[in-house]
C-alpha cells in the first residue's frame, strides 16, 4: 500500500539539486483526515503542477551541454526547467480522482532531459491507498 499524495508533497529529480513542492489545482473534495487536496497522474504540467528543482546538471538538457561545452568540458550545471511530457506512472487505477488514477508516494515521473521524479514526501501520512 502506498501513501495518497496531495498539495505541497515534496519532490526531488535525479539531475535536481533542491527538492520543490508539488502544486495540486483543487479538484473534488479534500482528503479525508486532511484539507489537502488530492493528486492525480494528470497533475505533471511544467511550472503549473510540477516546479524547477534549482540546478539542472543532465546533459541531455540543452542549456547544460552548451554551458559545458563553453567550459571546456566541465559540467557546468544550468537552472532547471522541467519538460515532463507524461503522466505520473504507474499511480493508482483502483483510486480514481476527477476520473484519472489517484497519485501514491511510488508513482514517478520522467522529464525529456532523462531524469527521474520522485515523490520524497507525500504531503499527509495519514490515507493509504493500494
Amino acid at each position: 500500500m502506498g501513501i495518497q499524495v496531495v498539495n505541497n508533497a515534496l519532490l526531488q529529480c535525479s539531475f535536481g539539486v533542491a527538492p520543490s513542492p508539488l502544486t495540486v489545482i483543487p479538484k473534488g473534495m479534500p482528503v479525508q483526515g486532511c484539507s489537502m487536496f488530492a493528486a492525480n497522474i494528470m497533475d505533471n504540467i511544467p511550472m503549473a503542477n510540477i516546479k524547477p528543482f534549482g540546478m539542472c546538471s543532465s546533459l541531455a538538457n540543452p542549456t547544460v551541454a552548451a554551458a559545458t561545452a563553453a567550459a571546456l568540458g566541465v559540467l557546468t550545471p544550468m537552472p532547471c526547467i522541467p519538460v515532463t511530457p507524461a503522466p505520473w506512472v504507474p499511480g493508482c487505477p483502483t483510486v480514481l480522482i476527477n476520473n484519472f488514477p489517484a497519485l501514491n508516494n511510488s508513482s514517478k515521473c520522467m522529464c525529456t532531459w532523462a531524469g527521474v521524479i520522485s515523490i520524497i514526501m507525500p504531503g499527509q501520512f495519514t490515507v493509504m491507498i493500494p
